[in-house]
């Protein structure tokens, strides 16, 4: 039976210095709430396993999702902008099979995964828009192995 994996850009945030600090626009939350809904009427999402990056704008668009979806927000520290998408395939590898993942993170990272994960390598990525998400499917998450199976974005959903 083949895994699920949701990989979504946080919304759409704004300017400041450091990075990690940076918070969501109010254009952002609503990007985000637009997904998050979306995502709930979604059954094939039961249990999902929600993820972010620690840096600030992830963790306030993954707490918009957490609620949607009645779920509990992890941290995950490795899946930051510059984060190299194999270590993220390679903890992938290492989740026990069975429930959906959602990670939300950033760019460049959530298209150089995407294309690692769909087309085997990195540079093949998408461009993810703020609060995008990319549906993978995949009996093995390593590179090449996937196949998207959905990209959406808050323009997609009116």
């Amino acid at each position: 039976m083949a895994e699920r994996l949701l990989i979504m850009r946080h919304g759409e945030a704004g300017p400041g210095h450091p990075d990690v600090e940076r918070e969501l626009t109010g254009h952002g939350q609503q990007e985000v709430r637009r997904m998050a809904a979306w995502l709930a009427d979604r059954d094939a999402l039961a249990g999902l396993r929600l993820l972010a990056s620690p840096y600030r704008r992830a963790r306030q668009s993954a707490a918009a999702l957490a609620e949607a979806l009645e779920a509990e927000v992890e941290t995950l520290p490795l899946i930051t902008p510059d984060d190299p998408p194999q270590a993220v395939a390679d903890w992938l590898l290492e989740q026990s099979p069975g429930r959906p993942l959602l990670l939300v993170s950033h760019m460049p990272l959530v298209g150089a995964l995407t294309g690692l994960l769909v087309e085997g390598r990195a540079d093949l990525g998408l461009a993810f828009p703020t609060a995008g998400v990319a549906e993978l499917e995949a009996e093995v998450w390593a590179a090449g192995c996937a196949r998207l199976a959905r990209f959406m974005t808050p323009a997609d959903l009116g």
